[in-house]
């Protein structure tokens, strides 16, 4: 059990789901626990076996994910990470327990993981195996049963659709000063500073999931995008944008009388804009509105305990 967390954070790159990724740890545990003790025994590194279960695992789950995704309502999106917590199936955020937490990093960016979902189910996880986990394509080989060499190209594959989505260095303040400036002219509704926030051909996704409403399709363009968003603004009295780190970089949170509605990842390129990510789907928002309940519940000492099962 003590390599959970590597496990979570190997699911959560595979499949940019925390809650999938639960489901494959959880899995890859019961077949461990489904042999029989001496065949346990037999295995001389446990790690390296639960990571190739585990890899199998995600990698049928991504083929049958893309035809579940055509199914899916509109523009489908990695779930967002707040602080690395992830949410367990425990039912809690797992705060407390460091096997419980994703490790923020350069590969859980939400443009990382987008692109990472546009590659095949195996130029995924061969880049996350060792792009991210540096294993080598020897072992990566066995897990996929393909040769090293074609995993090397699977990989390069991947690398070369990731290569301008990865930071390359930029600089963490000016991220965080443009999304400064994105929040507080989405706050007063100022339409031509929002503009010149934005790059001239920014993209804005929306997930809704089916569930609440929201742009099918992207927009594209600074003048779309930015009336989108003052338009939002608008239309909910009351809203609250905060600024709090998604997926390790500065991005937004929007709240309603205190609760979490969605969350917004950013791109930033030359002190632009240059893409959105709108999450509104509420089963993605775990993380974040079970903490809006907790800190509700203590606000209210204790109350009637009804928010903490609101998860």
């Amino acid at each position: 059990m003590a390599e959970r967390r590597r496990l979570l954070n190997l699911g959560y790159r595979m499949l940019g789901s925390v809650q999938d990724a639960e489901d494959v740890v959880q899995e890859t545990y019961a077949r461990w626990y489904a042999q029989p003790e001496e065949a346990q025994r037999e295995i001389g590194t446990p790690l390296a076996w639960l990571t190739r279960v585990a890899s199998r695992i995600c990698l049928d789950h991504l083929a049958s994910a893309r035809v579940r995704r055509e199914r899916y309502t509109g523009e489908w999106l990695p779930e967002p990470l707040r602080d690395g917590t992830v949410w367990t199936s425990a039912g809690r955020a797992g705060e407390d327990d460091p096997a419980d937490r994703i490790t923020l990093d350069e590969s859980v960016g939400m443009g990382v993981l987008v692109v990472l979902d546009t590659v095949t189910p195996a130029e995924r996880v061969a880049f996350v195996l060792h792009d991210v986990f540096g294993l080598p394509f020897t072992e990566i080989a066995g897990t996929m049963g393909r040769t090293p060499a074609a995993c090397r190209q699977l990989a390069a594959s991947a690398r070369r659709r990731l290569a301008h989505r990865r930071s390359g260095g930029r600089p963490a303040h000016e991220h965080r000063q443009v999304v400064s400036a994105f929040r507080a002219a989405c706050e007063t509704g100022d339409l031509d500073a929002l503009v010149a926030l934005l790059d001239p051909a920014v993209e804005s996704r929306s997930d809704g999931g089916g569930k609440v409403r929201a742009a099918l399709r992207p927009v594209v363009g600074r003048d779309k995008v930015a009336r989108l968003f003052v338009g939002l603004m608008r239309k909910e009295p009351g809203m609250e944008l905060v600024e709090e780190d998604v997926n390790g970089l500065p991005g937004v949170t929007v709240r309603i009388a205190g609760t979490t509605v969605a969350v917004v990842a950013a791109d930033v390129r030359d002190g632009l804009v240059t893409d959105l990510w709108l999450v509104i789907n509420p089963d993605k928002l775990h993380a974040w509105t079970d903490a809006d309940a907790d800190a509700d519940a203590d606000g209210d000492g204790g109350g009637d305990g009804g928010g903490d099962e609101s998860g």
